[in-house]
C-alpha cells in the first residue's frame, strides 16, 4: 500500500496508546477515504475476532461511494470478495476469514431517533467516521462511547477517526481551532491535507481544482477552514460560537421570548432573559397552548417578568397562547418598528429583528447560558442559515423566508426565533430624561 507521508502520519498516530480521536481533513484528493478503509482493514487483519465501524451520515451514499474505498483498499492489499472477506448488504456487515467484522452504520440525526438508540447494543473495537462534518457532534460522542470490545485483550486503547472537507461545526471547534490555537487535547490530533500532498493524485484532478469557483477552490483545493464562501450570511460563524463563553455580558432588565410550536416536530422553545443574558432555556413538545400559557405563566412567577415584558410568536397556534397571557405578541410579517434605525428600509418586522440581532451577537454582546452540547450547536447551526435575500439587489432588507430555512435544516429554527424575538425590546425603545425605556404599544 503507498501512502503519502501525510497519510503515514496518520496510521502513526491511529496505531500508538496516546491518541484517542483524530482528524485528517482538508481539501478534496487528500486520500482522506483511502486512508480511514486502509486503517480499518489492516485493523481487521492484525487483531482477528475484533469489530470496527464505518460509518456516514447516509449509508446510502456510503455505499455508492466509501465503499469503493474499501474496495480499492482490498484490492490493493490482495483481499478478494468471497475469499478473505464477504459483505452481508442486508445486515450492512463485512465479516472477514480471521473473525474480525466491520459495520456500516448511517449516522445522520432522524428526529424519531434523537439517541441514536439504534446504536445502544453496539460494542466495536474502533471507528471510521467519513465526512464526519456530516454528522452532529451527538452522534459522534455516541459512536465513541461504544468504542470498547476487545480492547483489554489486544492491548488497545479506544480510537475514532474522521476525516472531511473544511467545514464549521463541530469539527472546526474541536480538531481545527484548537490545533491551529496550539491548545489541542493530547489525546487528539489533526492533520491537514491537501491534494497538493498526495504524490499519487492526476495532475488533471488538481487543475479541474483550480477551475472551480472562489468559494469552492478556497475550501477543496486550499484546504481554507477560515474562507466564508457565503456573503449573504449575516452572523459570523465563531462570533456564534461566542455566545456561549460571553459571560461578561451585563444583566438588565428581565423579559421571556417564546417560539410557539405549531405542526408536526417543531417544538416550543422559551427563553428568559436578565438583559441580553439568556438564563433559562425551556423546550416543550406537542403541548396544548393552555399547558404552554401555563408554563410560561410560572417562569413569570419564578423570574418577575410581567407580561409587558413577555413575548411569544402570535403566528398560528401562538395566537392562542397571546390571548391566554395577554402578553405582546409578535407577527413576523407586520410592519417595521419605527426604531433608531430609521434611515434604514426592512421588509418587515421579523427582517428587521434578525438584522438588529446580528449586529448584536456579532459584536459579542448577547450570552447564552446553554452547558448542553446539543443545544450550542443547534443554535450556531441556526443562525448559520439566517440569510439576506437579494443581498446583492436594491431591495428592502430583508431574510430569505422561513420555509427555506426549515428546508435547509430539515427542522424549524425555534431557537434562532427565540432569540430574534429578543430583539423587539431593543428596538421597541425611546429615550425619556437620558433614560431607555420600552414603549407601551403591542406589536
Amino acid at each position: 500500500m503507498k501512502l503519502n507521508k501525510k497519510q503515514t502520519i496518520a496510521i502513526d498516530y491511529l496505531e500508538d496508546n496516546k491518541h484517542n480521536e483524530g482528524l485528517f481533513g482538508g481539501g478534496a484528493g487528500g486520500g482522506k477515504s483511502i486512508l480511514g478503509c486502509y486503517w480499518q482493514v489492516k485493523k481487521r487483519l492484525k487483531y482477528p475476532n475484533t469489530r470496527g465501524l464505518i460509518g456516514r451520515a447516509k449509508l446510502k451514499t456510503l455505499k455508492e461511494t466509501t465503499l469503493n474505498s474499501f474496495f480499492f483498499v482490498c484490492q490493493e492489499q490482495g483481499l478478494q470478495a468471497g475469499i478473505h472477506y464477504r459483505i452481508n448488504n442486508q445486515s450492512n456487515e463485512i465479516k472477514f476469514y480471521n473473525g474480525s467484522s466491520i459495520f456500516l452504520k448511517d449516522l445522520f440525526y432522524y428526529p424519531s431517533d434523537p439517541n441514536f438508540d439504534e446504536l445502544g447494543s453496539l460494542e466495536i473495537t474502533d471507528a471510521f467516521i467519513d465526512e464526519c462534518n456530516q454528522i452532529t457532534e451527538k452522534a459522534w460522542n455516541i459512536v465513541m462511547s461504544r468504542v470498547r470490545f476487545g480492547l483489554d485483550e489486544n492491548g488497545l486503547i479506544p480510537k475514532m477517526f474522521g476525516t472531511c472537507n473544511p467545514s464549521k461545526g463541530f469539527v472546526y471547534n474541536k480538531f481545527y481551532k484548537p490545533s491551529k490555537d496550539n491548545t489541542l487535547n493530547d489525546e487528539l490530533f489533526f492533520i491537514q491535507s491537501l491534494a497538493t500532498d498526495n504524490p499519487f493524485i492526476s495532475k488533471h484532478y488538481i487543475n479541474n481544482l483550480y477551475k472551480l469557483d472562489k468559494a469552492s477552490r478556497e475550501r477543496l483545493l486550499f484546504g481554507n477552514w477560515e474562507y466564508d464562501d457565503d456573503p449573504s450570511a449575516l452572523i459570523d460563524y465563531e462570533k456564534a460560537v461566542d455566545l456561549f463563553t460571553n459571560e461578561f455580558v451585563k444583566s438588565g432588565i428581565r423579559y421571556i421570548t417564546a417560539d410557539i410550536a405549531r405542526l408536526g416536530d417543531d417544538k416550543t422553545v422559551i427563553r428568559v432573559w436578565d438583559g441580553l443574558r439568556s438564563i433559562k432555556r425551556v423546550e416543550l413538545a406537542k403541548m396544548r397552548t393552555d399547558d404552554i400559557s401555563n408554563r410560561i405563566r410560572k417562569l413569570q412567577a419564578e423570574y418577575s417578568v410581567s407580561n409587558m415584558n413577555t413575548i411569544c410568536d402570535e403566528d398560528g397556534v401562538g395566537g392562542g397562547v397571546v390571548d391566554n397571557l395577554r402578553c405582546k405578541g409578535f407577527v413576523n410579517g407586520s410592519k417595521p418598528l419605527d426604531s433608531i434605525e430609521k434611515s434604514k428600509n426592512y421588509q418587515n418586522l421579523r427582517s428587521q429583528c434578525y438584522f438588529k440581532l446580528a449586529d448584536l451577537v456579532n459584536s459579542n454582546a448577547i450570552f447564552l447560558n446553554d452547558s448542553d452540547v446539543d443545544i450550542r450547536e443547534k443554535v450556531v447551526e441556526e443562525l448559520g442559515e439566517i440569510k439576506q435575500k437579494d443581498f446583492d439587489k436594491d431591495n428592502k432588507l430583508q431574510i430569505v423566508p422561513k420555509d427555506e430555512i426549515k428546508r435547509n435544516l430539515g427542522r424549524s429554527p425555534d431557537d434562532a426565533d427565540c432569540l430574534m424575538m429578543r430583539m423587539y425590546f431593543e428596538l421597541n425603545k425611546v429615550e425619556y430624561h437620558g433614560h431607555r425605556v420600552a414603549r407601551s404599544s403591542r406589536v
